[in-house]
């Protein structure tokens, strides 16, 4: 038998919340209504109500008036938007299939060798790659594969994902081309 770990802690009416990197939120209430205040997660305060044993509830995230930050890495120039009005999804992807063709696929770029000579398609059909990298650079393979994966995207939170991972497999196919000696 395993040992598992309480996820949770309660201490007077607060609720003490924990992820596998520490504490995550704290929570106020109980069955009914809670508000709940994140400590190391993404996102404000967020308040709940439900009818107990129904399974129906209402929640609201009360979003404060400051920008949320961009982590600088990999996806720093990706557009940043806390949250999208309806209708406007299909704008934000757009404009990250615009970022990625420019900032990955720009004229004389990495990314433009790798599809203008084929070489996603010649590590692919290389046969020495493993299922999971395989699937990564499939993603990629042509303009038209990754602008269909990306659009393919059910929210904003899905599309950014899709779009770090069409970064990802680029980086991927650019060490292995050049570790083939393939690019130049």
């Amino acid at each position: 038998m395993g040992f598992r770990l309480r996820r949770s802690a309660r201490l007077g009416p607060l609720r003490f919340n924990f992820s596998k990197g520490g504490l995550s939120s704290i929570s106020v209430g109980g069955r009914g209504a809670s508000f709940n205040i994140p400590v190391s997660r993404s996102g404000g305060p967020r308040t709940t109500v439900g009818l107990p044993g129904t399974g129906l509830s209402w929640s609201v995230e009360h979003t404060p008036n400051r920008p949320a930050a961009v982590p600088a890495g990999p996806a720093a120039g990706l557009p940043n938007s806390r949250r999208l009005r309806p209708g406007q999804l299909d704008a934000f992807k757009q404009s990250l299939l615009g970022v990625l063709r420019q900032e990955l696929f720009a004229p004389g770029s990495t990314g433009e060798q790798l599809w203008e000579h084929g070489l996603v398609s010649r590590l692919l059909a290389d046969g020495s790659l493993s299922a999971r990298t395989a699937g990564l650079l499939a993603l990629i393979e042509t303009p038209e594969a990754m602008e269909g994966y990306l659009l393919r995207a059910q929210g904003q939170d899905d599309a950014k994902r899709r779009a770090q991972r069409c970064i990802t497999a680029v980086q991927e196919a650019s060490r292995l081309a050049s570790a083939r000696g393939w690019l130049t």
